[in-house]
């Protein structure tokens, strides 16, 4: 399979093309590949090109287009300017499948969306429908984010008071330096108890031993390194943070009107959406069908990279 993307890899150059958005901003989208278009949208967090390894085999197949959001990978100097990351993404988004459908000359594309990307999704079809998207697949998302009297499948679900109390903890703690730019400028106390948060979020977004394993090499830093941590995104996924505690992101009301095909493909021991809630959306999507891999946490390349790989595979045949 190494052999395999290594070669493929030499025969399609990544580029990457800026797409102007609604407010004048240049949308970085990074493109490979060759044939029918579709598109990937990547968690918090997350830099776009890290689906690479999973697409470089069906490059020859088609055309990926991988929005960076703003804040994120090549979108990183791109500020936020509502509040409302969520819905903002979905607006950027809007422009670049209206783009991507015009220069190809088609109606509609396939979606593939991870965590927050998915979110962005269940976002844009409240505002601008189905129309434009053939087929859908979710990965490891909810459409509501807080659990209320009839939903208990928001983030972290049972638990969701517990670490919600934390991100609080740590947010309130930032605000006095919420205008300091550089993450080395904190406190060192400070910057040692928000990296420790964002590994517990990691780590929660995981299930298998080897990718805990990973996180906690890949995240830890001593003492010395942590002082000198540039932490450029610092800002931009505090700002993400508050919106997801703050506001009610609640999109079930959209599921019924989603009629295109819908793959919901479920982490079996996802701790960031219970995957029995996860069904309960599939139950209530018109056209649904669903893939559980009974071993995989919320982060579905890491914890099942070969099967994550084959179900995008199949999605897209499809």
């Amino acid at each position: 399979m190494i052999n395999k993307i290594l070669r493929i890899s030499t025969s399609y150059q990544i580029k990457t093309i800026n797409i102007d958005g609604a407010d004048d901003s240049s949308l970085p989208v990074s493109i490979v590949g060759n044939g029918p278009p579709v598109l990937m949208l990547h968690a918090y967090g997350m830099d776009a090109r890290e689906f690479l390894p999973f697409i470089l085999p069906l490059a020859g197949r088609y055309t990926f287009y991988l929005p960076h959001f703003r804040g994120f990978g090549e979108a990183q100097e791109i500020i936020l300017t509502q509040f409302d990351f969520v819905r903002q993404y979905a607006d950027d988004l809007s422009v670049i499948i209206d783009q991507v459908c015009k220069s190809h000359k088609i109606e509609a594309l396939p979606i593939a969306a991870i965590s927050m990307g998915a979110q962005v999704m269940w976002a844009y079809f409240e505002k601008y429908g189905t129309a434009k998207v053939s087929r859908y697949l979710n990965i490891d998302q909810n459409p509501a984010i807080h659990n209320q009297s009839d939903w208990q499948g928001g983030l972290f679900g049972v638990r969701q008071q517990e670490v919600f109390d934390i991100f609080h903890d740590v947010i309130d703690r930032t605000l006095p330096y919420a205008d300091i730019g550089s993450f080395t400028h904190l406190p060192f106390a400070l910057k040692r108890r928000a990296t420790d948060v964002e590994r517990l979020f990691s780590l929660l977004s995981v299930n298998r031993t080897r990718s805990k394993a990973f996180i906690q090499v890949m995240t830890y830093k001593n003492d010395s390194k942590l002082a000198l941590y540039d932490h450029s995104t610092w800002h931009h996924k505090r700002q993400c943070l508050q919106a997801y505690l703050q506001l009610p992101y609640d999109f079930r009301g959209v599921l019924e009107k989603v009629t295109i095909p819908v793959v919901n493909l479920i982490g079996g021991r996802s701790k960031l959406y219970d995957p029995k809630w996860q069904q309960k959306v599939t139950q209530i999507l018109p056209n649904a069908s669903e893939i559980i891999l009974p071993h995989s946490g919320h982060a579905v390349p890491m914890d099942e990279p070969v099967r994550f790989y084959r179900v995008l595979k199949g999605f897209f045949q499809d």
